[in-house]
């Protein structure tokens, strides 16, 4: 039989408060998360995969920082392609790093050939996060961010070897043929990643591409 009402305010006995918040109410450490265990043999496709394209890797111990953030089969990256340094090494799944490595040879490259032809071939990808326990745009609640499971990499700047930085920021209405560059390889992220998040975005994606290669159901893909 069902008891009389519960005062207002009050929880059932079987509740704690961290089971009535909705999950954008709660903080990492109340989502009781865990890592995601990876395949040994789907990782060892991967690394063959990226020791293919003539990526410079390392395989690194598995990370485990708790609430869910951590890596299963982590590796440290410091080249994307070959003599493309990745500036500082990341930390990511090998996926992570295939979906970046592939970006990078059959849409960067490219794109940088054609409309900069000026400053030489891109030596260097300047990155500004790889893995880093934390939610989603460092909000103290909310769902964890693709950074804390070793899904994503933040993309600041392309190094030229004869000319200066080209900075990832608004490009929207630049006229100008690195703005046609960076619009096109936005553009062409969605290819690689299954999220391309950009300085046209929102406020928190000013500076720079954020790319992940999250799962979602029926293989939806988000890209701004």
């Amino acid at each position: 039989m069902q008891g009389p009402p519960l005062p207002p305010g009050k929880l059932e006995s079987s509740q704690t408060p961290e089971e009535t918040k909705s999950p954008a109410e709660q903080t990492l450490e109340e989502q009781h998360l865990t890592i995601e265990p990876e395949s040994d043999a789907e990782h060892a496709e991967c690394t063959a995969a990226l020791k293919a394209l003539g990526v410079v890797f390392k395989d690194a111990p598995r990370i485990d920082d708790g609430n869910g953030c951590g890596i299963d089969k982590p590796i440290i990256v410091s080249e994307a392609l070959p003599g493309i340094k990745l500036k500082p090494e990341a930390t990511i799944r090998c996926p992570a790093a295939l979906a970046l490595a592939r970006w990078m040879r059959e849409s960067v490259i490219p794109a940088a050939t054609a409309a900069l032809p000026e400053q030489g071939r891109i030596n260097t990808v300047n990155q500004a996060t790889a893995y880093m326990c934390r939610l989603r745009n460092g909000a103290e609640t909310g769902k964890i961010s693709e950074h804390a499971r070793g899904n994503a990499i933040d993309i600041a700047s392309f190094h030229f070897e004869k000319g200066e930085d080209v900075a990832v920021r608004s490009r929207r209405e630049d006229a100008t043929l690195t703005g046609a560059f960076q619009r096109t390889v936005s553009a062409a992220g969605c290819l690689y990643f299954t999220t391309v998040l950009d300085p046209e975005s929102d406020s928190a994606h000013e500076t720079h591409f954020h790319l992940d290669v999250i799962k979602r159901k029926g293989g939806y893909r988000y890209c701004h």
